[in-house]
């Protein structure tokens, strides 16, 4: 198996053993870590729920051209949140980054997240040949 790992200053630095995504099957498949609403540069999280989707979309975002591709590039996303009834929130705030055809998509209520974080997302991505 082809493995390449993809990095960028754009998005948060891996705080473990990860790496931000990995490309793989001859470059056009992209796994990219949970991402959660650290801002970059700061590596601070940012406040609120809303900042942290919009913040969040931004990571996968960076890290997504990283690879070469962009966010309609991702065809599997998983949504992981400390509390669902911020579910609709986070389909308002998608609706601005990602365009239809959206990708297939799991939310998942958890206990708890990283950094005390209030979502978390990571995605597979299928680059153009």
């Amino acid at each position: 198996m082809n493995k390449k790992t993809i990095q960028t200053n754009d998005a948060p630095q891996a705080i473990g053993t990860y790496s931000q995504a990995i490309r793989v099957s001859g470059g056009d498949t992209v796994y990219v870590s949970g991402q959660i609403g650290l801002d970059p540069s700061t590596m601070e999280m940012v406040e609120g729920i809303e900042e942290q989707i919009h913040r969040v979309f931004l990571n996968l975002k960076a890290v997504a051209a990283a690879s070469g591709g962009s966010l309609s590039d991702i065809v599997k996303l998983n949504v992981y949140l400390i509390d669902l009834a911020h579910f609709q929130k986070v389909n308002e705030i998608m609706a601005g980054y990602i365009d239809a055809p959206y990708p297939a998509r799991a939310a998942i209520g958890v206990a708890a997240l990283p950094r005390g974080a209030q979502v978390e997302m990571d995605a597979v991505l299928v680059l153009p040949g």
